[in-house]
């Protein structure tokens, strides 16, 4: 009996290792064990000959790379949130559906965040190298040493409350924050009650009254430099700024210049504008106390036990082989599908190969990136 061909999947960076395997399980798939960055010239050899390419932030999928896929490729399954590193329209032009992993990152981001905002208030940074840059040097407590500012009653603005920015709203008003945000339109009438936020259609508005200012948005062609000179210049001195969401949303030179000049109390910041490169003007004020920088460092290697204890995998989408087309008219929409490319009988599903169908409604291949111990019974 002739064995079954699995589809050919490239994964570009090391993830973790119960997706790796899940991974090895359904798929042909070549690993990146060494973790080191693909090459351009690594990649277009990938998508020449791969079913299903698999990428992270770190990636850059532009269209002259999507251009060079062979006719098999069918589908890019992004290991991140967001999609800003792939041109989701050269994809769907050449017929390939681009799917990210939404539901991922969403606490782990969300605990960082929450991290930075009182990190920078409070001075952990700083706090923590008083111990470690000078070991012994310790003169013991002081009422009115290194005191910080607290967070308690203070208003955080938010910018962008999607699942993000709603998660950060959750554990800010648990620390007796004021919520406020601003978003393309209104979050749900309950959200709203329960967070008792309050929603400002100017963006303008809102930074010039909130206390911290949160960057949770996507990373588009309409978020780059949102926060600008002339908006950083709306803050109050003795506000602070987190972004955890993509560097370019911030004009990080402005952010430096305000920094430098005390324009602004501190920054607490995950991302930056030319990542991996971190300005040495940011390290320096980083020493001096100004900032907190981590280097992109949400990610959770303890997030999927605890999805699965708490809503079980009956609820998570899985991911099944098939030979029957008839299956493949049967499905619905592909969950976290950006540009949904292809179609199959008229049902918006993907098919692989002959012999792999992602085909219960509302599932994607990515249901393994997000979530490899649900689709055991793949």
């Amino acid at each position: 009996m002739t064995a079954k061909k699995k589809p050919k999947v490239y994964i570009t960076r090391k993830l973790p290792d119960a997706v790796e395997t899940r991974m090895r399980e359904l798929f042909d798939a070549e690993l990146n064990i060494d973790d080191a960055p693909r090459s351009v010239p690594e990649l277009i050899a990938a998508v020449k000959t791969a079913d299903v390419l698999v990428p992270t932030v770190t990636d850059r999928i532009d269209a002259a790379l999507i251009e060079q896929a062979g006719p098999q490729m069918k589908l890019i399954a992004s290991f991140s949130n967001g999609t800003d590193h792939i041109d989701v329209e050269a994809a769907a032009r050449k017929g390939i559906t681009v799917t990210n992993t939404p539901n991922v990152l969403t606490e782990d981001t969300a605990d960082m965040t929450m991290a930075l905002i009182l990190s920078v208030p409070r001075r952990l940074g700083e706090g923590a190298r008083v111990l470690t840059d000078k070991p012994g040097e310790w003169a013991g407590w002081s009422p009115t040493w290194m005191l910080g500012r607290r967070i308690h009653g203070k208003r955080i603005g938010i910018v962008g409350m999607g699942r993000i920015g709603t998660a950060v709203a959750r554990r800010a008003k648990a620390f007796g924050l004021s919520i406020h945000y601003h978003n393309r339109k209104r979050v749900n009438p309950a959200v709203e009650d329960e967070l008792e936020a309050t929603y400002w259609e100017s963006l303008d508005q809102m930074l010039a009254r909130v206390d911290i200012v949160s960057i949770n948005c996507p990373s588009t062609p309409a978020t780059f430099h949102l926060i600008s000179a002339r908006r950083l210049a709306l803050l109050q001195p003795t506000a602070y700024l987190v972004n955890t969401a993509r560097g370019d949303v911030v004009d990080e030179a402005a952010l430096i210049k305000c920094l430098r000049e005390g324009r602004i109390a501190g920054a607490g910041l995950d991302v930056f504008e030319n990542e991996p490169a971190v300005n040495p003007k940011l390290v320096k004020l980083a020493n001096e106390g100004k900032v907190v920088l981590l280097p992109h460092m949400k990610l959770g290697d303890d997030r999927r036990p605890h999805r699965h204890g708490r809503q079980g995998h009956h609820q998570h989408p899985h991911l099944h082989r098939r030979s029957q087309a008839a299956e493949s008219r049967a499905a619905g929409p592909l969950k976290n599908a950006v540009n949904q490319a292809t179609q199959i009988g008229g049902a918006r599903t993907l098919r692989i190969s002959t012999n792999v169908v992602l085909a219960k409604p509302g599932c994607a291949f990515s249901a393994v990136l997000e979530n490899p111990q649900a689709a055991k019974t793949a």
